[in-house]
């Protein structure tokens, strides 16, 4: 049994002094207030969220997408291009070097869990290895060293558009008929048979350009009960392509053919109607917002306070992995809410700060994303848990929501010291346990594909 001590923790109901946690098993066995110090001794202890969107082969080319290209405008198309010509260098190795970099940096930042959408299934050319999982074991592989929570999404992504034309050369690496992709889910489930009991399986759909109706409902019955992510009214053009093809919005158009409930999660949501907007909210999907990338991409700016307001539920995911920061990310939106309406603590609520809403959002809106028992500091939840250094000047003088309000708006994710997900005590002092050995694969990797490229 795992006991832990908190100076300070955010409980389900408030805010609690001298807090003693015990752990069992993975999971949490007992919360006690007012508690004399015992076990391992923290500052500040906070639910550990979960990462719901992650494309974690793109970390290795951050950096490499910023010069001006050949186009009068950049955008996401033109980003999406450099993407397509880099991920044919990687293999299956590199992928997985790749993994454990990013899942490390997300356990240093404060996440507990990988939800990752992954896509990357085939061999360059588009043919499959041996293995249709081989790239899904990768990741589960890297999971294993890592220790993180891992729900997988292995990616249904069958047309080059919504007119159902063919993959194009830079997509052939992500194609699967209905049939394939049954047969990848099944044997991406297999894969995560070697990680600890926590590891989950959902279904994603890419998209609505990239499945048919058809696929999609199939995706829909085929692991009822479980997390089904995917992307929506992410672009402009996107959002053309659909209304012309359908006659409908994306937004639109799904709410009239499908029901989505808690158990879906739409990324990115950046172009939005304000009916769509508190239409989509009442449903109980979970908007899955990558504020760093969506900014990076240019993506547009989501309709916050409108989704606020009608109670809608949110989570935060790294996408791109540009930058993996759980702070920048609540940060950002926020920030974004500021930019255009020209005001403060947009997010705030009567009792409750803005650094509050947004992590207890995302505390809740993670842990349906990624179907996963976690969110509070609650018995029986999994051991999620984040410890803070309350040393830091920045944290000096703080006591409750200005706690919260101080790591993200002031802080950084250095003063995250502590990480446990499922009880493994992954992160101490701030670093991963594998933390030099998974930086000097990673390396090696990169050196390699210079060699490649």
């Amino acid at each position: 049994m795992t006991v832990i001590w908190a100076e300070r923790a955010l409980l389900p109901d408030g805010w609690a002094e001298n807090v003693l946690v015990t752990v069992d098993q993975g999971r949490i066995a007992t919360v006690e207030k007012g508690a004399a110090p015992q076990g391992h001794r923290v500052g500040l202890l906070l639910p550990a969220m979960a990462n719901l969107h992650s494309h974690a082969f793109q970390r290795a080319m951050a950096g490499l997408s910023e010069a001006k290209g050949p186009e009068p405008r950049d955008t996401f198309w033109t980003w999406r291009q450099i993407m397509y010509r880099f991920l044919d260098h990687l293999t299956p190795e590199d992928v997985e070097s790749i993994a454990a970099l990013v899942q490390m940096e997300m356990l240093e930042a404060g996440y507990a869990t990988n939800v990752e959408f992954h896509y990357l299934h085939h061999r360059p050319g588009g043919a499959h290895y041996d293995n249709i999982a081989e790239m899904a074991e990768r990741i589960a592989a890297a999971a294993g060293r890592t220790g993180i929570g891992l729900t997988l999404l292995p990616v249904h992504y069958q047309f080059g558009g919504v007119d159902r034309r063919a993959l194009a050369p830079g997509q052939n690496r992500f194609g699967t008929t209905p049939e394939e992709f049954q047969r990848l889910l099944d044997a991406s489930e297999t894969a995560l048979r070697n990680l600890p009991a926590d590891a989950g399986i959902g279904v994603a759909p890419h998209s609505l350009r990239a499945v048919s109706p058809e696929a999609l409902q199939a995706c829909v019955e085929l692991r009822p009960g479980r997390p089904l992510h995917m992307h929506l009214a992410e672009q402009i053009p996107e959002i053309e392509e659909i209304s012309a093809a359908y006659g409908r919005r994306p937004v639109e158009w799904l709410l009239e053919n499908f029901a989505p409930d808690q158990r879906w999660t739409l990324i990115h949501l950046t172009h939005m109607t304000e009916d769509e907007t508190r239409r989509l909210a009442a449903t109980g999907a979970v908007a899955g917002l990558c504020p760093i990338t969506e900014s990076s991409l240019g993506d547009g700016t989501f309709n916050g306070t409108i989704w606020a307001e009608d109670k809608g539920r949110l989570g935060f995911g790294s996408d791109s992995n540009i930058r993996i920061s759980l702070v920048e990310e609540l940060r950002t939106l926020e920030y974004s809410q500021r930019l255009r309406d020209n005001g403060r603590a947009i997010l705030a609520e009567p009792g409750r700060s803005t650094g509050r809403v947004l992590y207890e959002a995302g505390l809740d809106g993670g842990a349906t994303a990624a179907g996963r028992e976690t969110g509070a500091i609650r018995p029986g939840l999994w051991a999620d848990l984040a410890a803070v250094d309350l040393r830091n000047p920045v944290m000096a003088g703080r006591k409750d929501d200005q706690l919260i309000d101080s790591l993200i708006f002031a802080g950084h994710d250095g003063l995250v010291r502590d990480v446990w997900t499922a009880g493994r005590h992954v992160v101490t002092e701030g670093r991963h346990m594998d933390h030099d050995a998974i930086i000097g694969d990673y390396l090696a990797t990169i050196a390699r594909l210079q060699d490649r490229m």
